[in-house]
């Protein structure tokens, strides 16, 4: 599978966060690894060692995610020029945890291919302007970091 195809699942799982208690999340994130199957379309082609090596990294992933949410929600917030999250759409939300957490976080991902991942995922499931939004966020961060 695709680091592309993976992202999109991650992102996917990620979307689930504001949406369900803390409690409920494990259900949802086992649900959504059992559907990620052979029959699946993403998945034509994987073995099924394949396939539960990249079940392993979504959910080591969701995971780090959800660890890091109340520091990422803040930085987004603060990048937001006064926007609160609830004020935002829920994809590009979900578009910037998952970015800003490779950024800060994921020293496997080049920032830069953070960022034109997130506005890839903002291009295909957000509205039109969340592109140019994420990507002006996102920016922002990369700049701290290089401040730092």
């Amino acid at each position: 599978m695709t680091r592309k195809k993976v992202r999109e699942h991650l992102f996917q799982m990620l979307f689930v966060l504001d949406f369900y208690p803390a409690e409920e999340l494990d259900s949802q994130v086992d649900t959504f690894l059992e559907g990620l199957g052979s029959h699946s379309e993403s998945a034509k082609g994987e073995s099924e060692e394949g396939l539960e090596k990249v079940r392993a990294e979504l959910k080591q992933k969701f995971y780090a995610v959800a660890e890091h949410q109340e520091e990422i929600d803040k930085k987004i917030e603060e990048k937001s020029n006064g926007w609160s999250l609830k004020r935002l759409a829920k994809a590009d939300v979900t578009a910037l945890r998952l970015a800003i957490y490779e950024i800060l976080y994921d020293e496997d991902v080049p920032a830069g291919v953070a960022v034109n991942e997130a506005v890839e995922l903002a291009k295909r499931f957000g509205t039109d302007k969340s592109p140019s939004y994420v990507n002006g966020v996102l920016g922002s961060v990369v700049r701290d970091c290089t401040e730092e």
